[in-house]
Order: C-alpha cells, then structure tokens, then sequence
C-alpha cells in the first residue's frame, strides 16, 4: 500500500503544480512579457476574457465529462486511460499557452486569439478529464472509509506541495532560462523564460500522472461491479437524486466560495489599508508551512471527533481568524496570525468535503440502484471551478466600488470605501460560513458509520442476488 499511497501523492504533487501555474502565473505572463508596448493592456484582457468565459462555459460539461470516464472500460480499468490522456495534451497546452504560439502574438493577434482559443478549449477539456479521473479513483481503490483517508490525505499533501512548490521555484526558473535563450540577466520578464518554466512544469505534471498510472490500482469488489452505463442526459439526474451529494455540495460551495473571495482580496488589504504590499509576500510563507503541517493530521483528528467535527469545527476556527482580521486594522503581525488561524483548519475541512463527497458514491448505489464513481466527484472540482469564476467577479466589484484601482492610494481610501471593502471581504465571506456550517450539521447525514453500514448492506444485497443469480444459472442448464 505504501507503493500506492506515495504514487497517488506524486500524482497529487504534479496535479496542483500545473493547477498553481495555469491559475496564478499564466495571466502575469500575458501582462508582463506576451503582450509589450502600445495596445498591450487591451489585448491581454481579450486573452483574460477568452479564459474566464471558456472556463465558465465548460463548467457545465464537467459532469458529462464524468460520465464518460464512468462508462470507459479497458484493461487498464476506467480511470487511468483518461489520467494518461489527459495529462499529455493538458501539459502540451500548457506549454503552447506560454508561448506566442510560433510568432501569431506578434505578427498577427487576430489568428493568435483564434488559435489561443483552440489551444486552450482543448487544453482545458483535457485537463478536465484528468482532474477528474484523478480525484474519482479514490472510491476505487478501497471502500474502507479509514484507507480512503489515507488516500485523500496523501493526495492533499502532496496536492499542497506541488501549489506551494510552485511559488518558490517559479522565479528562479523563469531567470534561469530568461539567461539561458535570450542572453538576459535577472530579468523575469522575457518570454523564453516563461516558456521554459511552463515546459518544467508540464513535465512534472506528467511525469506525476505517469507514477499514478503505473503505481496505483482499482480495487475489484461487488460493489464496483454493480455499474451500469450513465447516459449524458442522465448525468445531471444522477447528482440530483443524491440527496447528500446535493447538500454537502451547497455547503461546500459557501465554504469554497468565502474562502476564496478572502484570499484574493487579503492582497488589497496589504496594499491599501496597511499600505505594504511587499509583506503580503509572507502570507504564501505561512500558508505553506501550515499547510504541510495541517494536512498530516487530519487521519489523527478525524479519528478523535469525526468529519462532522473537523468539518463544523474547523468554520469555527476560520470564524475566530475572521474576528481577528476585523480587530488587525494596521498591524502586520496581527494579520499574519490572523491569517494562520484562518488558514490552518482550511486543508482539512477540504479533506472532510471530499471524503464526505466519496463516500456519496455508495449512498447513491444504494439509494438509486447505481454507482457513478466519476460523475458524483466531477461536482468537487464543477465547485472550484464555480467558486472561482464567481470570485473573479466579486473581487473586481470590491475593488471597483472600494476605489482600490489605479494608481489609487491608501489615503485615497475613504471610510464609506473601507467599509466596501470589509463588507466583501470579511463581513459576506462569515456569513457563507455560518450558512454553510449550519447545512453541513443538519443537512448531511452520511458519516463515517452510516457509510459503512450502507457498505455491508450493498454487499450483503448483491451477494444474496449472485448466489440466487448462480442457482437460476445451475437450474437451467440441469433443465
């Protein structure tokens, strides 16, 4: 297990390494090195634009997508056909993005948009079906709630490296082959540095993909093979009917949601209420030291006090670094710790989310009569993605009505501003707290023991209907 649990990290690793740089570092370089010089500004929000309005288009086929990782069968099984797949053409797209596509940025930006957007509808579908196969093998490599938080924890450490990793080495890569095609020296800025960066990072992603391929494996049971084929037009039905899978998905997308909204905007913070945007740079120090110190315990802690817990528990504790933040006012070190009690509980509740969301793929077997691996956990990353497009626009609209744009500064900023301001990033993002909280309490019933009950009836059940189906066999053909 031990073979399988360090390849599924490596997965994991290369995973959110490719996720970090197409997220964060893409749209830098479009502004700092694709597009330069007069009428730059304008082509590179097109290019902005193109990416938020593909992503929040293919939003919708992300459960489609699942469904057809569900109805693939080969000898290799059903997820690791599209993890290979995917993760060749995501990285390959990854590197043309970082690049004028042969010269089109300069020569002609009406075929370079064209193209762009070829090469990244592609690219994301791809990527699409490879976040999704990955994180859909967890229900199929044990049905054992406490091995599948084995799985899910490896996965996120190894997830929180790879996004954290990427911070560190981005700069140095960038300068490395900055110096190394364009004879420059120490300027980050240039184009064959990006593209050499990307190229890194793509080969890790597959190389990532490439160790999951090879050192994990589906586990063969009943109940993995009580499947039938999900049609595209029943894929929607499949999530509907799942009635837990609908309300820890409400409550994820709150939870998901505020966090993200606070995390974008903690950047504006530092620029224009403590008037220091250089020590934002800290933030992402302590987010990673937590994060690698977080995510280990969550086996220990989920042990103690249940997901329910960790899950209810740790919106607690995000509440108690909201509180912080609105008595931080100017200080610096009291955002810092304000931001580690806010952080700290965050990998974990996503643990808890998506062992919860796992777990829902035997609820809806035993409920509705079938299993859908991959189509119950397209709604994990259908969420971040939602999260994220919603987000996008919830920090422009605070930032715009705040007056933080321009060359504004924090004088600039009046009262009326400031309490914009903290409405969006402090005073809504509690609220989706405290409501997704509440849902999480009330509304989701499946635990870890109910699981576990509902596993021992599902193989209790087709094991009685293969023993009746074997005697119906050996009845006929003595007839």
């Amino acid at each position: 297990m031990i073979k399988q649990y360090l390849s599924y990290a490596l997965g994991a690793f290369g995973h959110d390494a490719f996720y970090a740089t197409l997220n964060t570092y893409f749209a830098i370089f479009v502004t700092s090195a694709l597009f330069v010089g007069k009428g730059s500004a304008a082509e590179a929000g097109i290019v902005t634009t193109m990416v938020v309005v593909i992503r929040l288009i293919e939003i919708a086929f992300d459960p489609m997508i699942g469904g057809m990782v569900d109805n693939t069968d080969t000898k290799m099984g059903k997820f690791k056909p599209w993890l290979l797949a995917g993760a060749i053409v995501s990285s390959v797209g990854l590197i043309l993005m970082f690049s004028s596509l042969f010269g089109l940025a300069d020569s002609n930006t009406s075929i370079y948009f064209l193209v762009f957007g070829i090469v990244f509808v592609i690219m994301d579908i791809f990527y699409s079906f490879k976040d999704i196969s990955f994180w859909s093998m967890l229900p199929a490599l044990s049905v054992d709630t406490k091995v599948r938080n084995k799985f899910g924890t490896v996965g996120r450490f190894g997830s929180t490296l790879g996004s954290q990793g990427v911070i560190i080495v981005v700069t140095p890569l960038v300068i490395y082959f900055s110096q190394q095609f364009s004879g420059t020296h120490g300027s980050t800025q240039t184009r064959a540095g990006w593209l050499g960066f990307a190229t890194v990072i793509g080969l890790v992603s597959l190389l990532g993909a490439l160790a999951t391929f090879f050192g994990t494996k589906e586990q063969k049971s009943l109940i993995r093979e009580n499947t039938e084929r999900t049609r595209f037009r029943d894929v929607f039905k499949v999530i509907g009917e799942n009635d837990q899978l609908m309300w820890l998905g409400l409550s994820y997308l709150l939870f998901a949601l505020s966090y993200v909204v606070t995390n974008s905007l903690l950047i504006y913070y530092f620029r224009y209420v403590i008037g220091n945007a250089a020590a934002y740079s800290v933030i992402g120090v302590v987010t990673a030291i937590l994060g690698i110190v977080s995510v280990p315990l969550f086996p220990i802690i989920v042990s103690k006090i249940t997901r329910r817990g960790v899950y209810v528990g740790g919106i607690c504790m995000m509440l108690v670094g909201y509180i912080l933040f609105n008595f931080a006012g100017d200080s610096t070190i009291m955002m810092y710790i304000a931001d580690a009690i806010f952080f700290f509980p965050y990998p974990m509740i996503f643990l808890a989310a998506l062992m919860t969301i796992t777990d829902s793929v035997e609820y809806g077997q035993w409920k509705n009569g079938t299993r859908n691996e991959s189509v119950t956990l397209s709604v994990r990353p259908l969420i971040d993605k939602l999260a994220g497009a919603f987000s996008t626009g919830i920090v422009v609209i605070a930032a715009v009505h705040a007056g933080m744009t321009g060359n504004a500064k924090p004088s600039d900023i009046t009262a009326h501003g400031m309490f914009i301001f903290h409405s969006f990033i402090f005073y809504m993002p509690m609220i989706l707290l405290v409501v997704a909280a509440l849902i999480y309490q009330f509304k989701v019933t499946l635990s870890e023991k109910r699981h576990a009950e509902i596993v021992k009836k599902l193989e209790s059940k087709l094991e009685t209907e293969k023993v009746e189906e074997e005697a119906e066999e050996k009845a006929d053909s003595t007839n």
